[in-house]
């Protein structure tokens, strides 16, 4: 007879039961350990609030001073700022301008926003102060403007809200537009700053122009290397610019027609100025008669361009004091915009002229006055002009800008490179020869 299995109902229960009691203790100590953690904690965030409290007074008055303080010492500092603003772009002649000249830094910039605030124009600059060239030297000008009462604010032309705040504190009547990214060479190592500068920063500032009240008339720099690949001569406003030579030239052109177009649409009265090789005291260290007159004190070799034809590279020259007077011309016989809010209500001025000394020199001869300025024979390397985007000749027609302005310049090459080069060694605390040999000869 087989035996019957044994009974196991009861072990299972009991099994059962234990685990049951097992999982009742760990639930009382997980919740009696939550507790203590719980009190401990906020025992501590107790403990840690009096400490604070003790140590540290109650904030809620000191705050409001604090707070206080700080926007009284903002709403003081802006309110400086504006009262400088509206200073030096006030007139202190009769009927005179109150003109924002952009690039007010640069070397144009400064001896125009100079001339002006001389005849009793309200000035007001604007400059980015960038590094394309030392700017120490920028800021050696901005001293010399704020001596004679001019501010120049430091911001970009593609600042809108920058742009739009001196518009609202100050009716410009007119603008000087002056700054750009300048060098022809450069633009094959930095093309974007040619376009942000020469294009956008130029359709931002006709922006905002044209939607002031009443709306400025403008006059801006434009470049004689608008005329590229043209082999007329001497250049003249009618001769076919189509055929930029560098990227600076493209952006250049682009100017003058982007100003076409917001003088058709908006009623804008716009000048445009084509610069010839402007040289003088405080230029641009860029330049060649810059950088060569550093070379030659420092004896160091400097390259002279022959054209691809074995023909001498020639510039047409000009004088700051002869372009300073062009732009002033140029700023007493523009006409008013003729739009208001945006709108055109009529017809506007619309003008390119250039600005030269219309008597081109070959580089070799602007070497060879330097030499007899500075005493000191330059080692010259004679080599061919690389494909960079600059021209062999250029050479200025002037009629128009004589016929509309009685535009006429009278400083020749040896004269401008004397004042430049005295203010040179006077700036950079240079000893050269003939300072020394005159000294000697007066002992």
């Amino acid at each position: 007879m087989a035996s019957s299995p044994p009974d196991t109902s009861k072990s299972i229960k009991l099994e059962r039961y234990n685990s049951y009691i097992r999982r009742v203790n760990s639930t009382k100590l997980l919740n009696a350990s939550s507790k203590i953690l719980f009190r401990a904690t906020l025992l501590v965030a107790l403990i840690l609030v009096f400490l604070f409290t003790f140590n540290y007074p109650p904030l809620g008055d000191t705050s409001h001073r604090h707070v206080h303080a700080h926007s009284h010492f903002l709403s003081s500092a802006f309110g400086a700022w504006e009262k400088q603003v509206r200073h030096s772009s006030t007139p202190r002649r009769p009927n005179g301008f109150s003109i924002l000249v952009t690039g007010a830094a640069g070397f144009v910039g400064t001896h125009c926003s100079l001339a002006l605030k001389k005849r009793g124009d309200g000035v007001l600059g604007l400059d980015n102060f960038n590094a394309y060239y030392d700017p120490s030297l920028k800021r050696a000008r901005q001293a010399m403007l704020a001596k004679h009462q001019v501010f120049v604010v430091e911001g970009d032309l593609n600042d809108t809200p920058l742009l739009e705040k001196l518009f609202d504190i100050v009716a410009f009547t007119h603008i000087l537009h002056l700054a750009a990214q300048a060098g022809v060479r450069y633009a094959m190592q930095n093309p974007q700053s040619y376009v942000s500068a020469n294009i956008a920063g130029f359709v931002n500032l006709l922006e905002v122009a044209k939607s002031a009240n009443p709306q400025p008339a403008i006059v801006w720099a434009s470049s004689s290397s608008v005329y590229g690949l043209n082999t007329q001569n001497p250049f003249s406003e009618l001769h076919r610019t189509d055929q930029p030579a560098s990227l600076y030239a493209a952006t250049k052109k682009a100017g003058e027609e982007i100003a076409h177009t917001y003088n058709h649409i908006y009623g804008l009265s716009l000048t445009g100025l084509r610069f010839f090789t402007v040289y003088g005291p405080w230029g641009r260290p860029d330049m060649a008669y810059f950088f060569f007159t550093k070379d030659i004190l420092q004896g160091k070799p400097i390259h002279v361009y022959e054209a691809q034809d074995g023909k001498q590279v020639a510039r047409d020259f000009t004088y700051i004091d002869d372009i300073v007077k062009g732009c002033l011309g140029a700023l007493d016989t523009a006409e008013k915009s003729t739009g208001s809010g945006g709108k055109k209500r009529g017809p506007a001025q619309l003008r390119v002229y250039n600005l030269g000394n219309t008597s081109p020199v070959p580089v070799g001869n602007l070497v060879s006055i330097l030499e007899g300025l500075l005493n000191t024979k330059a080692k010259k390397h004679v080599i061919k002009m690389p494909s960079n985007g600059d021209v062999p000749y250029t050479h200025a027609n002037v009629t128009l800008a004589y016929r509309d302005f009685a535009y006429k310049p009278t400083t020749d090459l040896a004269t401008g490179l004397r004042k430049f080069v005295k203010w040179y060694v006077g700036y950079y605390g240079v000893q050269t020869r003939v300072k020394k040999e005159k000294r000697l000869d007066n002992e």
